[in-house]
């Protein structure tokens, strides 16, 4: 069989009609090597196998797919490996459960344990997974969800809607802490449920063992994504452990995970390894490759173990030097598009430094942000502006500042807000000196661009910058309980541009961002199902982010998988993880 890989991009996206996001419809924190409105209720059909990808024709090109050019290099190492894919990723958190987990990396580990009714198309669309059907009111308040006959987790017990309806309700317990944002949903009795004034959520009804109806007060263009997104969870081993109100027994389970995918996770090293097994029983067929395992890699291992054959395939920060040598090792394909994402440096606004939009816009046109993106990217990184990817229906550049590289500008704007340079050249201002505290990820090729760049760029404002090293895992950590000044992270999106990233008190907004006028075009472009409406919406909506610089935006890159020639089947695109659709890979000669 022969290799295929599918790069779905701008004009596929135009012309999609049906929603698509990740669980609850999040983003979610992605790899930093180196987060169309419904015209009809009803979910869409699978695509038509798309032609073959043509292989890109030279490295000029900065996406497409550069295929491996001389097989007969493989290492031994990796050709006598015949029943077992080895993965090379940054080490997961150990959240393994959809519900709670908040990086790419716990992500990639659930999606082969775990589903939901509805799974992702390569152009960001959405078929029927587990669903037999999904039918939708005329009103759109109405669901019903009807279950496949004979499903099974991989512990032998029936799967069932009641699994489904412990998972709502643990998205709707008053102690779930997690990055969905359930109550916006708007299930009729959510709130109740939530508020322990309730022991039931009233809007769902179990009709039998494989159909349930959900109803909300509140149709919006995400109802459908959100509630068929949820995941199904083994009612007779996680329900065990949940009493309404906490959680916490649920969580000490995330290292023992239990689901209907398409493999079974055998055991868990941090920081070394992740192991799976095969579901034999897996709904859709039994996986071709036996044994899985996700294997730690940092930037300075990848290439080296891609090379020796230690691991089949990793994510590398796509620069020209990683795409000279992976394609001169000869066995490696190349898949490289633009990533549905973007890197950003966060501010923390409960900060007074960062209060005044003056400020930070001062910190936007003072950052070489352009220097940065090349000195890691080169042509495989444009600069951005607004949260969105390009290839987003969404995405815009009216009304949209550019805050090109001006220090002059950054200097008077600091000025204007009361910072003064002091005897010793650092700003202060009612007596406190301005320091940046900056907590920067370590083995991180983009922090060790951009560090230098900012210090020095700052150092010219008057700012000092002193820089913390901490590893990924820290650092969503301080992210995530507000101890920080400063980070850079980036933000994986879904194809539908609604988030809490930026929402007041939203369930992902880490940056403690408060902006009543974006808030309102938010919730104004979530209830509206009218495509053109809605990017008239959203552009207003980036041009209120534009202007009032939550963060410091940074760039949309390119993702780039080198994969060991002989694994065929595989499907990556900007909207579906390798993870997806794993169970159709096979290993070639």
């Amino acid at each position: 069989m022969r290799k295929r890989f599918s790069l779905m991009l701008v004009i596929m996206l135009m012309l999609v009609t049906v929603l698509a996001a990740c669980s609850g419809g999040s983003t979610a924190e992605e790899p930093t090597t180196g987060e169309p409105p419904v015209e009809t209720t009803e979910p869409a059909e699978t695509p038509e196998e798309p032609a073959e990808e043509p292989a890109a024709e030279d490295a000029t090109q900065n996406d497409g797919l550069f295929e491996a050019s001389d097989m007969s290099m493989n290492p031994g190492t990796a050709t006598n490996r015949t029943d077992t894919l080895i993965v090379g990723i940054t080490s997961p958190a150990g959240v393994f459960n959809p519900i709670f987990a908040s990086t790419t990396y716990d992500v990639w580990v659930n999606d082969l344990i775990f589903e939901s009714f509805q799974g992702i198309n390569a152009d960001g669309t959405y078929s029927p997974r587990l669903a037999e059907s999904i039918e939708v009111s005329e009103d759109g308040l109405q669901y019903t969800f009807k279950l496949k006959p004979d499903l099974k987790y991989t512990n032998g017990s029936p799967v069932t809607v009641n699994d489904y309806y412990l998972a709502l309700k643990m998205y709707h317990d008053s102690s779930y802490d997690g990055q969905s944002d359930p109550l916006s949903w708007k299930i009729k009795g959510g709130q109740e449920y939530y508020d322990g004034t309730a022991d039931e959520i009233s809007g769902v009804t179990i009709v039998d063992d494989h159909t349930v109806e959900v109803e909300v007060t509140e149709a919006t263009a995400l109802t459908q994504v959100y509630l068929a997104g949820v995941p199904f969870i083994p009612s007779d081993y996680y329900g065990e452990s949940y009493t309404q109100g906490n959680l916490d027994g649920v969580k000490a389970l995330n290292d023992k995970p239990i689901g209907s995918g398409q493999y079974v996770m055998k055991s868990f090293v941090p920081g070394q390894e992740v192991v799976f097994e095969a579901n034999p029983d897996y709904h859709l067929g039994a996986p071709k490759i036996k044994n899985v395992i996700y294997k730690t890699t940092t930037d300075e291992t990848r290439l080296a173990m891609l090379e020796s054959g230690e691991i089949d395939m990793d994510m590398l920060t796509v620069d020209e030097d990683n795409v000279e040598m992976a394609q001169l090792l000869g066995f490696l394909d190349l898949n490289i598009f633009p990533t549905n994402g973007y890197g950003y440096i966060g501010m923390n606004h409960e900060s007074p430094k960062f209060s005044d939009v003056k400020v930070r816009q001062a910190l936007v046109y003072g950052l070489n942000r352009a220097e940065i993106v090349e000195a890691v990217y080169g042509k495989f990184a444009d600069v951005i502006n607004i949260p969105q990817s390009k290839q987003s229906w969404a995405y815009t550049e009216e009304g949209i500042e550019t805050y090109a590289f001006d220090t002059e500008k950054a200097k008077a704007l600091l000025d204007e807000a009361g910072w003064t340079v002091g005897a010793d050249g650092i700003r202060e201002k009612d007596g406190e000196k301005f320091k940046i505290d900056f907590s920067a990820t370590a083995d991180n090729v983009v922090v060790d661009a951009l560090l230098p760049i900012m210090t020095a760029n700052y150092e010219e404002l008057g700012i000092e910058v002193v820089a913390e090293v901490l590893d990924f895992n820290a650092i969503t950590e301080k992210a995530e309980s507000g101890n920080f000044e400063m980070f850079f992270m980036a933000w994986g999106l879904t194809p539908d541009p609604d988030t809490t990233v930026y929402t007041t008190e939203g369930a992902q907004n880490r940056l403690g961002y408060s902006h009543p006028a974006y808030d309102e075009l938010a919730a104004q472009g979530k209830a509206e199902l009218d495509t053109e409406k809605r990017k008239e919406i959203y552009a207003k909506a980036y041009q209120e982010l534009n202007a009032t610089i939550p963060d410091i935006l940074m760039y949309q890159r390119r993702d780039g998988w080198a994969i060991n020639g002989r694994i065929n089947g595989l499907e990556i695109t900007p909207y579906k993880d390798f993870t997806i659709d794993l169970y159709k890979a096979e290993i070639g000669e």
